[in-house]
């Protein structure tokens, strides 16, 4: 994303971030509600607004920084609250309430690279809104598939770990909720030894093939960013 301006970059990049992370955690709330908890909706946190989701480091400082320095934005939202002990069935219930937001993830992937294709055949007919679609629908596959599968490693207090807590029996789920306060250096230590490049990339990669086999769409351009 060299050939463009920091402000060019804030355009393409924010509306789709700012909706992968609100989306992502009010499919949480939302799930949980039709569990029976009712915490997310009392406080507020079943919106759209994202002032309501703001964490001031995930969704200001990390994706301005990572915007500077790598031309790309990511980040995540405040947590929606979640009373375990009012879902119907907590144990397997909070399953599905983790799963909601990588599903959220998906639909969002899916309608981003809809709009990728209308883009497509405008640019390709001649009309000028046609690119900045292109890029911006771009911008939002990548952000949706990447939290998806980010979200989905079985690594408390990520998603997956949620899932994984939840098929796991009793003593053994404790043991591994026990791994939640360290999860993201964890994380982090994956990351750095190589879990991006041979793990989550080939994934990412994978859906890109898929996306665009479902969209007529050559899978190369979710990698023009």
């Amino acid at each position: 994303m060299d050939e463009f301006s920091l402000v060019q970059k804030i355009i393409i990049w924010a509306l789709p971030v700012i909706l992968a992370i609100t989306v992502h955690e009010v499919a949480h709330g939302w799930a949980a509600l039709q569990l029976g908890d009712r915490t997310a909706q009392m406080m507020g946190r079943l919106t759209l607004n994202p002032i309501k989701h703001v964490d001031p480091l995930g969704t200001l400082v990390v994706p301005g920084l990572m915007l500077m320095l790598t031309g790309m934005m990511f980040g995540w939202a405040k947590p929606v609250p979640v009373t375990y002990q009012n879902l119907r069935k907590p144990k397997s219930d909070m399953a599905w309430v983790a799963l909601a937001g990588p599903v959220a993830n998906l639909t969002m992937a899916a309608i981003w690279a809809m709009v990728v294709k209308i883009g497509i055949l405008l640019t390709q007919s001649g009309i000028n809104i046609g690119p900045p679609m292109v890029y911006m629908g771009v911008a939002g596959v990548l952000i949706n598939t990447m939290m998806m599968i980010f979200n989905l490693l079985p690594l408390p207090p990520l998603d997956g770990g949620r899932v994984l807590v939840s098929f796991l029996p009793g003593p053994l789920a404790w043991k591994v909720q026990q791994i939640e306060p360290y999860g993201i250096f964890i994380l982090v230590g994956l990351l750095y030894i190589g879990l991006g490049s041979l793990v989550l990339w080939p994934l990412i990669n994978a859906f890109f093939s898929l996306l665009g086999l479902l969209f007529y769409i050559p899978p190369e351009i979710f990698l023009i960013l």
